[in-house]
């Protein structure tokens, strides 16, 4: 039996240094809040060109003696106090040899309000209690002395970073070698210039990102290149606590954030309309097309994503759960302790808008830039509104009072991982981890009522298919595009375990 007087921990995320920030830092008197947020503020640093300090965050918290809550701090639109004619500019197109190949907008003009430190920062004045300055040193360690490049950054640098990496010279400084080729799998890295940053962040609080000296360099590079982003679009920033959305499966409630996420709701959508039996391939596809149907019809472009995220939830309600009205660049961090605390963080900067800010080390992200989460055109909100998202960390509880924070990076494949996890976990009655790597399809929705679906290799999914006579298209086994699933558990007793998906690189460490 595990000695319930001294705190421990369980964390799940992209690698070993993020996963052991975590531990240790519950280890200096911290929560499953702390050692999520010492987590990710490591893969800042840890995974370059996946995601940045200065991109969008939720953070789904569920506490011991409380309701769940999710502390918004995703992106938004800038560009208050602009005219009219700056809006469309600043943008350039880069193609990007990646996941078939697309393009996306990069430069200053794609640069959104960042709100993941101040999602940060606000979620541990709430359920934190190490020191911040603990939290963050372990970022700011990293930085400093260095680390060798992981695969699925590795990866993403060299598919990209001719293109999106090369045109800046502060970020070709970082990411592109002496042979001028993109950093690889393996390659050292150090980023002192960020150190300095985050040693600030450490020192004084995210306020410095918005109000302070490093918020400032920020908005007056931006403005320089071109782009949107104002001093007071960062000082009019406020990252957000919402009732978290809950749903039933099994024998557990689940949270996961609310409108105006997109990632939440859709989460929420096909968790409900699955219901209890124990799900086919042919049920998850079924559920899958109908809501992700939904969402493009009636989601990706609405002008109020609150209002039609909460339209979503009601029409589940009033049709009794029985049906509905007819971003690869996340990463992810899960934690629990062994008080019952669990956290579940999801941050996202795009695919990287290629600027850094001179002297900051700091990495801009391009939310603005990234087609599928502006699909009203770019440049199209209003300053001050909340970008679309397929964000969904989610956290739960069972009625035994064990918890769960689950939670997967994967553009819109986050959703769909989530569903088939869950329905595997907490219906199905997997373990974690074996439900984690089974095999997972994803439904693409075409033009009217076409679809094309995704698959890994699975006889009752090709038996669906064929049946069906589906267009598809099968992917090797453990295939990267169908997300990254991490996750962390805690027995009633405080028994702690974590399990990691095997198709992204990925660690769990409990401690």
């Amino acid at each position: 039996m595990p000695d319930r007087s001294v705190r421990r921990t369980a964390v799940a995320a992209p690698n070993a240094l993020a996963a052991q920030a975590g531990v240790d830092v519950v280890q200096l008197g911290g929560t499953a809040v702390d050692a999520a947020l010492a987590a990710m503020a490591a893969t800042f640093v840890s995974e370059p060109g996946i995601v940045s300090a200065l991109g969008g965050a939720f953070i789904a918290i569920w506490p011991t003696d409380g309701d769940p809550v999710v502390v918004d701090g995703n992106v938004e639109m800038p560009g208050r106090g602009l005219p009219k004619e700056r809006f469309g500019q600043g943008v350039r197109e880069v193609w990007l040899d990646y996941a078939g190949g697309m393009t996306v907008h990069a430069g200053a003009g794609s640069v959104a309000t960042p709100g993941a430190f101040a999602a940060m920062d606000l979620a541990h004045q709430h359920y934190g209690q190490a020191a911040w300055a603990d939290v963050i040193a372990p970022a700011v360690h990293l930085a400093r002395r260095g680390f060798r490049v992981g695969s699925a950054s590795g990866s993403y640098l060299q598919q990209v970073g001719g293109g999106l990496f090369t045109f800046d010279p502060e970020t070709r400084a970082q990411m592109i070698g002496s042979d001028g080729q993109p950093l690889g799998p393996g390659d050292d890295m150090t980023t002192e210039r960020l150190a300095e940053s985050l040693e600030q962040v450490a020192a004084e609080g995210a306020k410095v990102l918005y109000a302070g000296e490093l918020g400032q360099r920020v908005a007056d590079h931006v403005q320089a290149e071109g782009g949107l982003l104002t001093r007071a679009d960062l000082t009019a920033y406020a990252a957000v606590i919402r009732p978290a959305t809950v749903s039933r499966l099994g024998g557990w409630q689940i949270a996961s954030n609310p409108p105006p996420s997109i990632g939440g709701p859709v989460l929420t959508a096909m968790l409900r309309l699955l219901g209890e039996e124990s799900p086919s391939p042919e049920q998850i596809l079924n559920v899958q097309r109908q809501v992700l149907t939904y969402r493009r019809d009636r989601l990706d472009t609405a002008p109020d994503l609150e209002e039609a995220g909460r339209e979503l939830l009601e029409a589940l309600s009033a049709l009794r759960l029985t049906g509905l009205p007819t971003s690869q660049h996340t990463a992810h961090v899960s934690a629990v302790d062994s008080d019952g605390l669990a956290c579940a963080i999801t941050a996202s900067a795009g695919y990287s808008s290629g600027v850094t800010v001179p002297g900051t080390g700091l990495l801009l992200n391009n939310c603005l830039g990234e087609p599928e989460l502006n699909r009203r055109g770019l440049h199209a909100l209003d300053p001050g509104t909340r970008l679309a998202s397929n964000m969904a960390p989610t956290t739960a509880r069972h009625g035994d009072g064990s918890t769960l924070a689950i939670g997967s990076p994967g553009a819109d494949r986050i959703t769909t991982a989530l569903q088939q996890v869950l329905a595997q976990y907490a219906v199905v009655g997997r373990s974690l981890q074996e439900a984690i790597d089974h095999p997972r399809l994803h439904v693409r929705v075409l033009e009217g009522d076409q679809i094309h679906v995704e698959h890994e290799p699975d006889p009752q999914i090709e038996v669906v298919l064929a049946r069906r006579d589906l267009p598809a298209t099968a992917h090797e086994a453990s295939s990267m595009y169908f997300g990254g699933v991490g996750a962390a558990h805690a027995s009633a007793h405080g028994e702690l375990s974590a399990a990691a998906d095997p198709r992204r690189a990925a660690a769990t460490a409990v401690g």
